[in-house]
């Protein structure tokens, strides 16, 4: 027999604060989202206002604010901890946010990437590619369902702007996702219309096909239909430089050669690069540094960006209309709106808290970067940067590794010498011959610069590279240095070697 009874226990819970939940949500986002999601919020919110209200009803939101522009001395930092806005002692940040959404550069790895050179601010303008795309099915004789497919295609582009699935797998999706169902030839057929669309080679399944598309759309000269030919025969010779085995197989001149691979080297690789904007963001076209970095008396200021992000109060109409049906005989409707509209109140509220949390949080963060890279502000020299993890910056400010992620994320900084991601500034250490530790970043540099001084008709192998740097005081292993050749987009020698 089945007893049943009722059982006490205690456990505790997570629970996150409304201002915790914004403050998650909004750390991440740069200066031009932030102002859209203000935007956002003004318009869902009446209880919101643009503007600055002295006298408007702020109850305990309306705490000391940090001014966004702060003096930094240029030695020693303040070793104070603070407390994390988004911890409390039963919240653990690190089980709120999921795997998957922990950025990879949150423990001891370096920002290595290619694309975290120096960047200045780009001016992009003009239409987006997707835009350019989908205006051009309207000038095809394709029916209505069949534009629908093709926008839907459009959106299986990638950034560099090549279509990189099979017709099956377009097919399988396209009927897992919208519901439809079409044949293999029908949506071949589709994208054959798309592949003719500007720019050459868009929606190309390989570099190759992309190449080529390229080459059959210019006049056919005697240089073009040879270009054609080594890449349609013998692409992977010329792939892999073997050019003197091709000289051979086609039976051309050296010159003829020449001219052949001029026209495929002046061949866009990437089709999406020919348009300003992303195959998927659209909205972001410009870079808005989130951070300053000023001088003034010799000494260095950091800045926070709010050029565009209005000051927000509380209605002062909607704080007196809840004083009114507090006031009045408590019915059904009056309690349904008093909640309404404290309801309203206290979003608002915890909105702007939420706002001050994020930049006290970022500026707080950005001066102990700029305490810890002095030096690099100061005089804008790469060799300048010092190994950083996000743990040091962590220590200083005494948030979680986790928060310094997000706030490192998606940011930038105005300095004298660029626009820089906050990623940038951050690499681990190796030790030189001296005994010095020195950033990774410095090491990459000089690597650099040894590939861009070699002969190019012998071009200089790993094991050469190696001593190379070695000679110059960083003695490292051939297979590091082939992990920062990847890294920086740099091919191995062969592929280098020019004729």
């Amino acid at each position: 027999m089945q007893t049943f009874g009722l059982n006490q226990t205690l456990a505790q819970t997570t629970k996150l604060s409304p201002t915790q939940i914004q403050v998650i949500k909004m750390l991440e986002l740069p200066s031009i989202e932030l102002s859209q999601r203000i935007n956002e919020e003004l318009q869902e919110n009446p209880a919101l206002e643009e503007g600055r209200d002295e006298e408007a009803v702020t109850d305990n939101y309306n705490d000391e604010y940090t001014d966004n522009e702060g003096y930094i001395p240029d030695d020693g930092y303040d070793d104070s901890r603070q407390r994390d806005p988004l911890q409390n002692e039963d919240f653990n940040y690190e089980q709120y946010v999921s795997d998957d959404e922990t950025p990879s550069y949150m423990l001891r790895q370096q920002y290595n990437s290619a694309d975290e050179d120096r960047r200045e601010v780009p001016i992009i303008g003009g239409s987006s590619l997707i835009e350019e795309l989908k205006s051009q099915i309207y000038l095809t004789k394709m029916t209505k369902p069949q534009r629908h497919i093709a926008k839907w295609v459009l959106g299986n582009i990638d950034d560099d702007g090549y279509l990189r699935r099979t017709t099956e797998q377009l097919v399988d999706d396209l009927m897992f996702q919208e519901q439809l169902q079409v044949s293999d030839e029908e949506m071949e057929d589709i994208v054959r219309q798309i592949k003719q669309f500007d720019p050459p080679g868009i929606a190309s399944a390989s570099l190759q096909e992309c190449l080529l598309t390229q080459l059959k759309r210019k006049p056919q000269t005697e240089a073009i239909q040879l270009a054609q030919t080594i890449l349609s025969q013998h692409f992977e010779s010329f792939s892999k430089h073997h050019f003197d085995k091709i000289i051979q197989r086609i039976g051309c001149t050296n010159e003829q050669f020449q001219q052949a691979v001029q026209e495929i080297v002046h061949l866009n690789q990437k089709p999406a690069n020919a348009f300003s904007g992303s195959v998927y963001d659209t909205q972001r076209e410009t870079i808005i540094p989130d951070f300053t970095i000023e001088e003034r008396d010799e000494e260095l200021y950091v800045v926070l960006n709010t050029g565009d992000i209005p000051e927000l109060h509380v209605s002062r109409e909607y704080s007196e209309m809840l004083n009114d049906y507090n006031s009045m005989p408590q019915t059904n409707e009056t309690r349904q709106a008093a909640q309404f509209i404290r309801s309203k109140l206290d979003a608002a509220k915890w909105f702007i808290d939420a706002i001050r949390q994020r930049n006290e949080t970022l500026m707080k963060t950005m001066t102990a970067i700029l305490r810890f890279q002095y030096d690099f502000f100061l005089d804008g020299e790469e060799t300048s940067l010092k190994p950083m993890i996000l743990q040091d910056i962590a220590d200083r400010t005494g948030y979680d590794v986790s928060t310094i992620s997000r706030v490192s994320n998606s940011k930038y900084v105005e300095t004298r010498y660029g626009v820089y991601p906050l990623k940038y500034f951050f690499s681990e250490s190796m030790t030189n011959t001296d005994g010095d530790e020195v950033s990774t970043r410095e090491i990459k540099k000089i690597l650099q610069e040894l590939i861009a001084e070699e002969d190019k008709r012998i071009p200089l192998t790993d094991e050469q590279l190696v001593d190379g740097l070695r000679e110059k005081g960083y003695p490292i292993a051939r297979r590091t240095v082939a992990k920062y050749r990847d890294m920086l987009g740099i091919p191995v020698a062969r592929l280098r070697k020019t004729l």
